[in-house]
């Protein structure tokens, strides 16, 4: 029996769409989409293979470096089936069992990255707060109950989507509004009353939205620490050890706050910007969290500059 019982689903096919009006460019527009893909897998791959192979990187740091590189990596597989099949073939139909999976798997790496930029945050803040007893609060055995909880989370939270969507009846509209499925742009083309999906979907944004709250606590209490040092240069120093985990927070909740203020304050915003900004919000964080901690990480740097010294000579 198929995971996502499709007895009461009446539209056999929902149609996903490209960039509206740039249809004939689809196939160029594809060419790049496809190096972005290669780039995000290629780097988040590198990250892991790095930290799991060198025993200098076997810090709490660098575990929380894998899990980021982890979601980043199913952000990008997740996304990649339906992105690739429109721009490249323009094949736009998925089946509803497909998007609800699709729409399980996109929220449940997105909400992993949103989780995994707390910890992280909050990590930052040890480090700053009490380096001397870091290692002794942070400790392996701790970090994988981290992860576990971690993971638990985020089923608990994600698994109900695909769940709430299956119960709903597609009977007119199928047509969605992005590349990929989302569980509110998929539950929107129901004709059947969708307020459970309403309600749940107003919670996990509830959750999110606390999640980020809780990251912008921990960047005041951290801001406060590094105002109160006397010296200029370990000032520097100090917020040095956090500049990639904020890049990473502003890669990664930037684009969602352009959509969202675009669908409250600008509803004739042309549809083309919308989908462009949605695309990116998936593109992009894959693509440029390994360059960042690559660029800004001076031990991962050095590997990195090490392994292709090696190939060079």
């Amino acid at each position: 029996m198929s995971a996502f019982n499709t007895s009461e689903v009446e539209i056999s096919t929902f149609f996903l769409i490209g960039i509206p009006g740039m249809e004939r460019a689809h196939s160029w527009l594809s060419l790049p989409i496809c190096l972005m893909y290669l780039l995000a897998i290629l780097g988040n791959c590198t990250i892991l293979f790095f930290i799991k192979t060198e025993s200098s990187l076997h810090e709490p740091m660098y575990y929380f470096l894998s899990m980021l590189a982890v979601s980043d990596l199913g952000l990008s597989i997740s996304s990649l089936p339906t992105m690739l099949r429109i721009f490249l073939f323009n094949a736009t139909g998925i089946s509803p069992n497909a998007c609800f999976a699709q729409t399980f798997f996109i929220h449940g790496f997105s909400a992993m990255e949103s989780l995994v930029l707390l910890i992280m945050s909050i990590n930052c803040f040890i480090a700053i707060y009490n380096p001397l007893r870091y290692t002794s609060i942070l400790t392996s055995a701790r970090v994988i109950k981290i992860g576990l909880v971690l993971s638990g989370l985020i089923i608990l939270f994600i698994l109900p989507f695909p769940f709430i969507l299956q119960r709903l009846k597609f009977c007119k509209k199928s047509l969605l509004s992005h590349s990929y499925c989302l569980h509110q742009d998929v539950m929107k083309l129901a004709c059947s009353d969708n307020r459970v999906n309403i309600i749940y979907g107003f919670f996990v944004v509830f959750i999110a939205m606390l999640n980020l709250v809780c990251i912008s606590v921990s960047y005041m209490l951290i801001l406060k620490i590094v105002l109160g040092i006397a010296s200029h240069e370990v000032r520097l120093k100090v917020l040095n050890t956090c500049t990639s985990h904020f890049c990473a927070v502003l890669i990664f909740y930037i684009p969602i706050f352009t959509l969202a203020t675009l669908h409250h304050f600008a509803k004739n915003a042309s549809p083309v910007i919308r989908i462009i900004i949605a695309n990116v919000s998936l593109l992009v964080p894959p693509l440029m969290n390994p360059i960042v901690y690559s660029v800004k990480n001076q031990q991962i740097r050095s590997l990195i500059r090490g392994t292709l010294c090696e190939k060079q000579g």
